[in-house]
């Protein structure tokens, strides 16, 4: 049984109630795969830590249990953004797999909320995940972390906010009086879960198919009222600056993708929103980051079938690849 084929949960999460409107198929199965692998059980070691001026603006950090790897030094972190269309969604739900994994490895994990699009649209998400990481860099030693190696993860769109980060221009502003947006915003390396790599509605319809340009969460992102022109050039500009695929350039970090939505392709027959977790979202950005040399590891839940322990997949790989990434 893979990790995406786990029993159905009788409790599930937050995350699961407010993204189940949302969900179709593929993704389905990701978000109970999140609901039973949820991290109830693993209480942060920081809870409640406030990043920025923002209600939403709260992190929770979870130091370490495993041995030292080399030399003693602070421990790498990897911050975890949640899913849930920028409509719903906590910190809460970041995997139990994560969590022990990581912490085994010798790797913190801390896992942030961030602004809604219905009361802050595009940039407003991302902004706050740019605020998390300098956060965490800017109190990297009372928090016992190292602030030179910190990694991004999440699913759906919290896996959108780290490919953002990881690719946008840094959100360092030197002359801000600020200390904390004084600091970086770039991650050494990203590993996330049914990305999307662009939010063009058009690159979308054109390279995904089917209606996954209709999903619901896609005019409130942009501030958009329900039933505006997705097709309007004036929009040009947004969705450039809004899709990472934007911003991939030499020196860009390495990458795992991991998806389990059907690889098949869609038709104009499948419902609105169908596709929005689709494999072929990686492929373009594989298809980007390859020719520069830069590393971009895609897999796909059908790769890993053949293996009876659900972990003993993209858990393992997932955490292996940071793990690396981070130089343990």
């Amino acid at each position: 049984m893979s990790w995406s084929h786990r029993p159905p949960v009788v409790a599930l999460s937050a995350l699961t109630l407010l993204v189940a409107p949302l969900a179709l198929d593929g993704f389905e199965r990701l978000r109970d795969r999140m609901a039973a692998l949820s991290s109830i059980s693993h209480r942060p070691d920081r809870a409640g830590l406030r990043y920025g001026p923002f209600e939403r603006n709260v992190l929770d950090l979870w130091l370490p249990t495993g041995p030292l790897v080399g030399p003693p030094r602070p421990a790498p972190v990897v911050i975890f953004f949640h899913g849930g269309g920028f409509l719903g969604g906590d910190k809460s739900s970041v995997p139990a797999w994560l969590i022990r994994r990581c912490r085994e490895r010798g790797i913190a994990v801390a896992s942030a909320n961030y602004r809604f699009s219905r009361q802050a649209p595009y940039p407003a998400p991302m902004r706050d995940g740019g605020r998390a990481v300098q956060y965490l860099r800017e109190h990297a030693v009372e928090l016992g972390i190292d602030g030179d190696r910190i990694a991004g993860s999440g699913n759906s769109a919290g896996a959108g906010i780290v490919l953002w980060l990881a690719f946008h221009p840094d959100l360092a502003d030197p002359s801000d009086p600020d200390p904390v947006a004084r600091r970086s915003s770039r991650l050494a390396c990203t590993a996330v879960i049914g990305a999307q790599t662009s939010y063009d509605p058009r690159f979308i319809k054109q390279r995904i198919g089917g209606r996954a340009a209709d999903h619901v969460a896609i005019r409130p992102f942009f501030g958009l009222a329900p039933g505006a022109d997705l097709n309007d050039p004036a929009l040009d500009a947004l969705y450039r600056d809004a899709s990472p695929l934007t911003h991939v350039g030499p020196g860009a970090p390495p990458a795992f993708l991991a998806y389990s939505e059907p690889r098949a392709p869609l038709s104009e027959d499948d419902p609105p929103g169908r596709g929005i977790h689709h494999p072929e979202f990686g492929v373009a950005l594989k298809e980007r980051l390859d020719p520069m040399g830069i590393e971009c590891v895609l897999v796909h839940d059908d790769d890993y079938r053949d293996r009876p322990d659900p972990e003993d997949g993209v858990p393992r790989d997932f955490v292996a690849f940071l793990a690396r990434r981070l130089g343990l």
